[in-house]
């Protein structure tokens, strides 16, 4: 493929792990920890066919609803794998994460905002991960942001456009969205960067998460590549 033909960056909906471990008679956490393994491994993939942003749908601000004891082994999986993740800000990639992360314990909240600050200026990739993170939350965070200024008289209403609401979403500082991969066979966003995938692909695929495979990821790149993206244009 031509460096025009592959995505800049991808957003990934890691679904699928709960029915991955349920099949083989393990408990839901157990499939979580197989999917953040794949999710390493994913980052070295996107890099490898030169893409140059992979976002990751870690943790919706819906995930909460869930039991009690799935959402701590969330959260402690997340403490294993902080790790990793500075691990991958040393080879000058760039962390973003998308979300409301205050109500987060506060390790986690801490070593998440010291790993953001200390990879601010990698330029190599960027790694953006979504925790506690809502697309419909996202928008209402900067329309809220936009009606605080113009409460203000800092700006004038009759003067917000799209350009406005894009400068204070989380991908501010990303590439365009230009496809979502979401294996598991379901069919839908699930509120993950709907403001940001108004023009995206997507490419939906019956593997669950973890048994993701870099040929997956090839597919579905390679049938990004065949697609006429026109951008409301002929």
């Amino acid at each position: 493929m031509e460096e025009n033909q592959i995505p800049a960056h991808i957003g990934f909906i890691m679904d699928g792990n709960g029915r991955w471990a349920k099949k083989r008679g393990m408990p839901r956490n157990f499939g979580h920890s197989k999917g953040a393994e794949v999710f390493k491994k994913t980052i070295n993939w996107c890099r490898e066919l030169g893409v140059k942003c992979a976002t990751f749908y870690a943790f919706s601000t819906e995930n909460w609803r869930r039991p009690p004891d799935e959402v701590e082994g969330i959260m402690n999986l997340l403490r294993r794998y902080i790790k990793d993740i500075r691990a991958a800000a040393k080879e000058n990639i760039r962390i973003i994460i998308l979300g409301d992360i205050a109500p987060l314990a506060e390790d986690i909240r801490l070593e998440l905002i010291d790993i953001m600050d200390s990879s601010k200026d990698n330029t190599e990739f960027i790694v953006g991960i979504a925790l506690n993170y809502g697309g419909r939350d996202e928008i209402t965070r900067a329309a809220k942001i936009l009606a605080k200024k113009a409460e203000a008289h800092e700006i004038d209403p009759e003067h917000i456009c799209e350009g406005s609401i894009e400068q204070l979403l989380y991908t501010s500082e990303m590439p365009p969205l230009d496809l979502v991969i979401r294996p598991s066979g379901e069919q839908r966003l699930s509120n993950f960067l709907i403001w940001q995938a108004a023009y995206a692909e997507f490419v939906f695929m019956d593997v669950l998460w973890p048994d993701f495979t870099k040929n997956d990821l090839r597919s579905a790149v390679t049938e990004y590549s065949q697609r006429n993206r026109r951008f409301g244009g002929i």
